[in-house]
């Protein structure tokens, strides 16, 4: 596993490059993706300041309220922030952590929170995101709501994202951070940050540590 240290403030200030801008139109022709480049990005990065947990409640896939510390408070936890539109990265990552999760024991993949935040409350809602999550991995805890309320959350990770927007071609285009959070059950802090360069082999070589609150 490649791995390095880092103060949180540090990737505060550099969550702005790991943006993925990715759209599609409603004529149906292919998506198209733009992801910034950053060669410095390791798979995972272990934080000497973890973060907090973003003071987030939601709405979760079946429309009742979830609050995000409540709810996995001593639970070891993976928080990203994505789009059901999104043509590659999102569904990418979340099929990694998928893949590597089902090779866990059933006690331990009972254990684990996954939690799918949209960054496109608009189009994704709680019928929609749960539709898409369930052909990934019921499991995973899919929550949408007021969006400015999503963006302010995932500010506290140092992920940017940015509201939808229409480019000169008319294609809806979201731009996101890609980073994925674990949260220790130990301390509830985020303490692991995972780019999207992360693998199947990657996650499943972490997951039984990050269960226990251990370092990858």
């Amino acid at each position: 596993m490649r791995k390095k240290t880092f103060a949180a403030a540090a990737l505060l200030a550099a969550a702005s490059l790991t943006l993925s801008a990715c759209g599609s139109d409603a004529a149906g022709d292919k998506p198209v993706t733009v992801v910034s480049e950053d060669n410095s990005r390791q798979a995972a990065t272990v934080l000497d300041k973890p973060f907090e947990k973003p003071d987030l409640v939601l709405t979760d896939t079946q429309g009742k309220k979830y609050d995000l510390r409540e709810q996995t408070a001593g639970k070891p936890t993976l928080v990203y922030f994505g789009y059901t539109h999104c043509p590659d990265v999102c569904p990418l990552t979340m099929n990694n952590i998928a893949v590597a999760k089902k090779q866990l024991p059933r006690a331990e993949q009972d254990k684990l929170r996954v939690v799918f935040v949209s960054t496109d409350p608009e189009r994704d809602t709680p019928a929609a995101l749960g539709e898409w999550l369930k052909g990934i991995d019921p499991q995973i805890i899919g929550l949408t709501g007021d969006f400015d309320t999503i963006q302010a959350g995932a500010r506290t990770l140092g992920i940017s994202i940015d509201p939808p927007t229409k480019d000169k071609d008319g294609k809806t285009v979201s731009a996101h951070g890609t980073q994925v959070v674990a949260f220790s059950p130990k301390s509830d802090a985020g303490y692991v940050l995972y780019g999207e360069d992360a693998t199947v082999d990657d996650y499943t070589k972490d997951l039984p540590k990050l269960i226990k609150g251990e370092s990858p």
